[in-house]
C-alpha cells in the first residue's frame, strides 16, 4: 500500500482534521490541551511511518513553513479580539511588564542550567538555546483560557501575545550578536523596532482604506495574502515582521480608535464590520487548520529515545522548576495573592519548536537534546492541565449550588402555579354548581 499515494494523503489530512476536531470537544470537557493529543497522534503516526515507509522522511522543511504561517494566524486572531480601551490600558501594561520580565528571568535561568550541564555550551549559545524555551505559547494558551473570568482570560491573551512578539524579537536580537559585522547594537534594534511601528500603521492604515472599495466579495484570502507578503518582505528586512500583523490586527478590531473624529468619514462602518467578522472566522478556521498539522508533524519528527536520558531529565526538570518559581515571584509582585491559575498558566509550544528549528548553524551544539525541548512542553502543558482541571472543579462548585437553587425555585414556582390552579378550579365549582341548578 502507498501510504504517501494523493488519495491517501487526502483521507489522512481529512482524518487528522475530525480527530484534532474531536480533540477539541474532549479538552473542553476536561481541560486538557488538544495539543498534547495532537503531538501523541503524531508519534503514533511516526511508528505507523515507519512500519510503511521505512525510509526516514525530513518533515523540518514543512513543520518551519507551518511554523510561520501558524503564528502569524494565531497572533492575528488573539489581535481581533483585543479591545484597546482608557480602562483596560493598565492590565495591557501590567501584562506586557509581566511577559518582559517572565521572559528575561526564565531564559537567564535556564541559559545559567544549560551552560552548566551540557559540555561545550557556551554562555551565548546557552541564552540562543533558553530564549525559545522561556516564550509563553500562544498557540496553546488562547483556546485553553476561554473557560476562565473575563479579566484573567484577557491578561493571558495579553500576556502570551507579548510573550510571543517580545520572545522573537530577542531572539534575532541574539542572532545578530553572532555577526559582530552586521549586530546595530541597542540603538539599531530600537530604530528597527520604531521603524516595524511606523510600517505597521502606515499598512494597516492602507490596507483599510483599500478593500473596503473592492466590490468582489473573494477578498479574504487576497488580505491574508497581503499580510503574509508583508510579513515575509519585513523578515527579509530584518524587521519584527510580527509586530506589523498585531498592529493591522489591532487596528482593524479598534477602527474608531484609530479613526478618530473627522477622520471617520474615512470609514464605510458597514463594510468594515464585514471585513471584520468574516476575517475573524477565517483566521480562527486558519489557525485551527494549521496549529492541527503543526503539532502533528512535530509529534512525527520527534526522536523518543531523548526523552529516557538521565541527564534530559535532569536538565528539564530544572528548567521547568526555574519556570514556576520564576513566574511565582513576578505575579506576586504585579498581581498579589489571586495567582492560581495564572501562575502555572505557563506552558510552551509552537514557538519553541519553530525557533529552535531557526538556530543557526553556526551556533547549534551538537550535545544538546531536543528532548529537553519536548520534555519542556508535555511537563509545562500537564502542568497547566492540572491547575485548570482544579480551578474548574473550584467553579463548578457555587456555580452548582445557584444551578440547585434555580432548579428548586422553579419546581416550587411550578408547584405553588399548579397549586393556585387547582384553588381557583375548586373556588368556581359550586358556583358552576349553582347556576345548573337555576
Amino acid at each position: 500500500m502507498d501510504i504517501l499515494s494523493s488519495y491517501n494523503l487526502i483521507i489522512e489530512a481529512s482524518v487528522i482534521i475530525i480527530l484534532s476536531f474531536w480533540f477539541n470537544g474532549i479538552s473542553k470537557k476536561t481541560n486538557i490541551p488538544s495539543v498534547l493529543m495532537l503531538i501523541i497522534l503524531g508519534i503514533i503516526l511516526q511508528y505507523a511511518l515507519k512500519y510503511f515507509v521505512p525510509d526516514a522522511l525530513d518533515f523540518s522543511g514543512g513543520l518551519e513553513l507551518l511554523g510561520i504561517v501558524g503564528l502569524i494566524m494565531i497572533v492575528l486572531e488573539a489581535a481581533l479580539e483585543l479591545e484597546l480601551k482608557r480602562e483596560k490600558l493598565v492590565p495591557i501594561l501590567k501584562s506586557m511588564a509581566i511577559a518582559l520580565i517572565g521572559l528575561l528571568g526564565s531564559a537567564y535561568a535556564a541559559a545559567l542550567i544549560l551552560f552548566q550541564f551540557i559540555p561545550e555550551m557556551t554562555m551565548q549559545a546557552a541564552w540562543l538555546y533558553a530564549t525559545p524555551l522561556s516564550i509563553l505559547s500562544s498557540a496553546i494558551i488562547i483556546p485553553s483560557v476561554s473557560g476562565l473570568s473575563e479579566a484573567k482570560k484577557e491578561f493571558h491573551i495579553y500576556e502570551s501575545t507579548f510573550s510571543d512578539i517580545m520572545g522573537i524579537m530577542m531572539f534575532y536580537y541574539l542572532i545578530g550578536g553572532l555577526n559582530p559585522a552586521e549586530d546595530a547594537g541597542a540603538a539599531g534594534f530600537a530604530g528597527n523596532l520604531v521603524l516595524t511601528i511606523v510600517i505597521g500603521l502606515v499598512a494597516s492604515y492602507a490596507i483599510i482604506l483599500i478593500f473596503q472599495q473592492i466590490k468582489s466579495q473573494a477578498k479574504l484570502f487576497l488580505l491574508i495574502a497581503v499580510l503574509l507578503l508583508l510579513y515575509a518582505i519585513g523578515k527579509k528586512l530584518h524587521l519584527s515582521s510580527l509586530i506589523i500583523i498585531l498592529i493591522f490586527g489591532l487596528v482593524i478590531a479598534n477602527v474608531k480608535l484609530f479613526f478618530p473624529g473627522k477622520m471617520a468619514i474615512f470609514l464605510e462602518n458597514e463594510k468594515i464590520n464585514q471585513i471584520y467578522h468574516e476575517l475573524h472566522i477565517i483566521t480562527l478556521e486558519t489557525a485551527f487548520v494549521v496549529r492541527t498539522f503543526f503539532f502533528v508533524v512535530f509529534g512525527l519528527s520527534i526522536v523518543i529515545t531523548s526523552l529516557f536520558s538521565l541527564n534530559v531529565a535532569l536538565i528539564s526538570l530544572l528548567i521547568v522548576a526555574s519556570i514556576y518559581a520564576i513566574r511565582f515571584l513576578i505575579l506576586r509582585v504585579f498581581i498579589g495573592k489571586d495567582i492560581l491559575p495564572q501562575l502555572f498558566v505557563a506552558p510552551r509550544g509552537l514557538i519553541t519548536v519553530l525557533l529552535f528549528y531557526a538556530i543557526p548553524v553556526e551556533a547549534q551544539v551538537a550535545n544538546f537534546e531536543s528532548g529537553i525541548l519536548l520534555f519542556v512542553i508535555i511537563a509545562t502543558s500537564l502542568v497547566m492541565t492540572w491547575a485548570m482541571i482544579k480551578d474548574k472543579k473550584k467553579m463548578n462548585t457555587p456555580l452548582d449550588e445557584i444551578d440547585q437553587e434555580y432548579l428548586e425555585r422553579n419546581e416550587a414556582e411550578d408547584a405553588l402555579r399548579a397549586k393556585t390552579a387547582t384553588d381557583l378550579a375548586n373556588e368556581e365549582l359550586p358556583d358552576d354548581t349553582l347556576y345548573d341548578k337555576e
